[in-house]
């Protein structure tokens, strides 16, 4: 007595399978499930039931070997963290909605570790590659381009004549944290940034040192770990002498330094000026109610999308998206 497959033993049905149950050829099967084909009434409905019946899908991995995947990478680092989470979910969830297939591919950040993830990409042959992440060499854009890939660099500080960038202006908005705390009577100011070396967040770091260098500020530079709440933790527990006025380069720096400061007593705004980055949604718990700069996530999601529907050429190669302090609790 034979036994039947488990679930695990059966392959997919097949557009062949489809067309012999509904005696139709394996061309009218395809013309069925694709928008726009020509097929007669009765045709698709011979296709469609013989599809329920055996539980067909359609394979778009292989239909993009000859037409469009409809998938976009996203390569990206750190998704963990609240900022990017947030992003994540907000892109992804747009690109569903213009019916394409987001390709979440986690890196470490690093060159090889992007240039690997590009390199897979092209072998499932996605539509574009958004790179929230590193800085891929000139030549594995190149080879994207000429293979028909849309590259769309987001916040990175990289120019290539042929990809698309969005941006945010990170050493302007460090230059205005260090003017709210210079007009908040702040003399002796740090910044509080992490080893993890991206571009934004060096970035940021450049324009605010610059800055207070050119104010005459007393300044100092707080540097450890990676992004998170527990580094500024341990910054703020380092500090022998604790300044005025405090940059901090993302808003999880700033809730894990805001968190220790107080425990040492130091009340904030009267003692210490506190300024983050990023707009995450713990800024805006009561715990912290911090002060910061918000990156305009919905509108960088909405520009991606446009270009993606666009065109190529249709928009500007560069463009940049304003941000705005928000302003609450830990300034004065």
């Amino acid at each position: 007595m034979s036994l039947s497959p488990s679930p695990l033993e059966k392959r997919f049905i097949s557009a062949l399978q489809v067309a012999e149950l509904a005696g139709v050829s394996r061309s009218a099967v395809s013309r069925t499930f694709t928008a726009g084909a020509s097929v007669s009434p009765r045709t698709r409905a011979k296709v469609l039931a013989a599809a329920q019946q055996l539980g067909y899908q359609v394979n778009h991995l292989a239909r993009c070997l000859h037409d469009t995947s409809r998938i976009v990478s996203l390569i990206t680092t750190d998704i963990s963290t609240p900022f990017q989470a947030s992003f994540l979910d907000q892109l992804t969830r747009a690109l569903q909605q213009i019916d394409k297939v987001a390709m979440v591919i986690n890196t470490k950040g690093d060159a090889s570790s992007v240039a690997a993830a590009l390199s897979q990409t092209l072998s499932f042959r996605a539509e574009a590659s958004i790179i929230l992440s590193g800085q891929p060499q000139k030549e594995l854009i190149d080879k994207c381009l000429t293979n028909g890939q849309r590259v769309i660099l987001v916040n990175r500080d990289y120019d290539h004549p042929h990809a698309e960038n969005i941006r945010i202006d990170n050493e302007g908005t460090a230059r205005s944290a260090l003017a709210i705390l210079q007009r908040q009577g702040c003399q002796r100011v740090a910044v509080v940034t992490s080893d993890v070396g991206s571009v934004g967040l060096e970035a940021r770091e450049r324009g605010f040192v610059a800055a207070a260098q050119a104010a005459g500020l007393e300044m100092e530079v707080l540097r450890y770990g990676d992004t998170s709440y527990a580094s500024g933790v341990t910054m703020a527990a380092s500090l022998r002498q604790m300044p005025d006025g405090v940059f901090c380069v993302t808003d999880l720096l700033a809730c894990g330094f805001l968190d220790e400061v107080r425990r040492r007593g130091i009340r904030v705004p009267e003692d210490l000026v506190l300024i983050g980055f990023d707009d995450i949604e713990q800024a805006r718990w009561h715990a912290y109610q911090l002060t910061t700069f918000r990156q305009p996530q919905q509108q960088m999601v909405q520009h991606i999308i446009a270009r993606l529907q666009a065109s190529f050429g249709a928009f500007s190669n560069d463009y940049t998206c304003p941000l705005e302090p928000v302003w609450r609790g830990t300034t004065r």
